[in-house]
C-alpha cells in the first residue's frame, strides 16, 4: 500500500490547485453573493480536461481514474467548492454517456460535455421520490419507433435552465427499479420547462431549479444503455459522485483549516496570540487529523471502485459518509475559532460553511449511506 502520490498525480494535484487559485478563488465571494454561473471560468478547466475526467480520450476525455479526479475536487473545491461540485456533477453526467451509451450517442454529446461547450444536469429526485429514488414517478411513454414523450418534474436539479444536456432517470417499464431508463433530453426541446431558481442557503455559483417535462418528445436513440438500465446507470454513477463530493467536502474544509490556523497565529488575546493556547491547539490538531483520514477513506473508495471490487459501493459510503461530516464539522470549528469574525462575510468561513453542509444531503443523504453499508454488513 502505498501512501504517496504519483509524479503525475502530483502534477495533476498542482495543475489543479493553479488553476484554482488563479480563475476560482479571487471569484468564489462574488460569485456566491451575486450568484453567478461561471461559464467563462468552466470552459477553462474543460480545456485543461477537467470536463471528462475519467471518460475516453477519444471524444475528448482525459482518460485519467478515480483517484485522480478526487485529487482534482478536492483543489477545486478548495478555491470554491459550490463551483467544483457543479464541475462534479457535470463529469458524472459524461462518464455515464462514455461508461453506457452507444457509440452513436458518445460520438453526439461527448465532444460538446468534454468541451463544456454543453453544460450537464443529472435529472433524478422528484418532490416525491427524495431517498426513494426507485420510487420515481417521471414516465417516458413509447411513441411508435421514433420517440418518447416525457411527463413528470424532477427537483433541486443543478444547472436547471443553464443546462444544456439533461440525462433523466424516467419510468419505461413497470413500478421499482427495473422500469427505470435514462434519456437524455436537450436544451429547447419542447415540453422542457423550469421552476424559478431556487433560493438556497449555499452553492449558489450554480443554479438549481425544478425542471419539468409537459409531453416533451424526446428521440429514441437518446436512451443512455437499453430500456430498464437507468437505475443501474444512475446508481453507478452515484457511485462516482459520493467520491468527488467527499473529496469536496475534503477541499472546502482544507481551506477553512488553514485560515484558522493563519487566524489564530494573528489573533491575539490576553496578551499573546491564541494559537498559543491549548485549546486552540487541540482543535487545531483534531480538524488535521480528522480530514486526513477522510482523505484516506476517499482514496481507498477511489481505488476499490477503479478496481471494481466488490465492496466498491461500500467504500464509496463510508467516504462520502465520513468526510462530509467532517467537512462541515472542521468548517464549524474554524467559524469558532475565528469568533465574531468568522460569522461576518468579509471572511471565508461564513461561506465554506454553507457550501459544505449540503455535502451531508445530496449523492445520497449520510442517512441512507448508514443503510447502503449496514446492508452491506449484515448480507455478508
Amino acid at each position: 500500500m502505498n501512501f504517496q502520490l504519483s509524479e503525475e498525480q502530483c502534477a495533476i494535484r498542482d495543475m489543479a490547485r493553479g488553476f484554482a487559485a488563479d480563475h476560482f478563488a479571487p471569484k468564489a465571494a462574488r460569485w456566491d453573493a451575486e450568484e453567478i454561473f461561471p461559464v467563462e471560468q468552466l470552459r477553462l478547466a474543460a480545456g485543461l480536461g477537467l470536463a471528462g475526467i475519467y471518460v475516453r480520450e477519444d471524444v475528448g476525455g482525459s482518460g485519467l481514474g478515480r483517484a485522480e479526479a478526487a485529487i482534482v475536487f478536492e483543489e477545486l473545491a478548495a478555491a470554491c467548492p459550490s463551483t467544483a461540485a457543479y464541475l462534479s456533477i457535470h463529469n458524472m453526467v459524461a462518464w455515464m454517456i462514455d461508461g453506457f451509451g452507444s457509440e452513436a450517442i458518445r460520438e453526439r454529446f461527448l465532444p460538446r460535455l468534454t468541451s463544456m461547450q454543453a453544460m450537464a444536469s443529472y435529472c433524478l429526485t422528484e418532490p416525491g421520490a427524495g431517498s426513494d429514488a426507485a420510487s420515481l414517478r417521471t414516465r417516458a411513454r413509447k411513441d411508435g419507433n421514433s420517440h418518447y414523450v416525457l411527463n413528470g418534474s424532477k427537483a433541486f436539479i443543478s444547472g436547471g435552465p443553464t443546462s444544456d444536456v439533461y440525462a433523466v432517470m424516467c419510468r419505461t417499464g413497470a413500478e421499482g427499479p427495473r422500469g427505470i431508463s435514462c434519456v437524455l433530453v436537450e436544451k429547447g426541446t419542447p415540453g422542457l420547462s423550469f421552476g424559478n431558481k431556487e433560493r438556497k442557503l449555499g452553492w449558489n455559483s450554480q443554479h438549481t431549479a425544478m425542471v419539468t417535462f409537459e409531453d416533451c418528445r424526446v428521440p429514441v436513440e437518446n436512451i443512455v444503455g437499453a430500456e430498464g438500465d437507468g437505475f443501474k446507470i444512475a446508481m453507478a454513477g452515484l457511485d462516482g459522485g459520493r467520491i468527488n463530493i467527499a473529496a469536496c467536502s475534503i477541499g472546502g474544509a482544507r481551506t477553512a483549516l488553514e485560515a484558522a490556523r493563519d487566524y489564530a497565529r494573528e489573533r491575539k488575546q490576553f496578551g499573546q496570540a491564541i494559537a498559543a493556547f491549548q485549546a486552540i491547539q487541540f482543535k487545531l490538531a483534531d480538524m488535521a487529523t480528522e480530514l486526513d483520514s477522510a482523505r484516506l477513506m476517499v482514496q481507498r473508495a477511489a481505488d476499490s471502485l477503479q478496481r471494481r471490487d466488490p465492496d466498491a459501493t461500500m467504500h464509496c459510503a463510508m467516504a462520502k459518509r465520513l468526510a462530509t461530516d467532517i467537512g462541515s464539522a472542521v468548517c464549524n470549528e474554524a467559524l469558532q475559532i475565528h469568533g465574531g469574525y468568522g460569522y461576518l462575510k468579509d471572511f471565508p468561513i461564513e461561506r465554506l460553511l454553507r457550501d459544505l453542509r449540503v455535502h451531508q444531503i445530496l449523492e445520497g443523504t449520510n442517512e441512507i449511506m448508514r443503510v447502503i453499508i449496514a446492508r452491506k454488513l449484515l448480507d455478508d
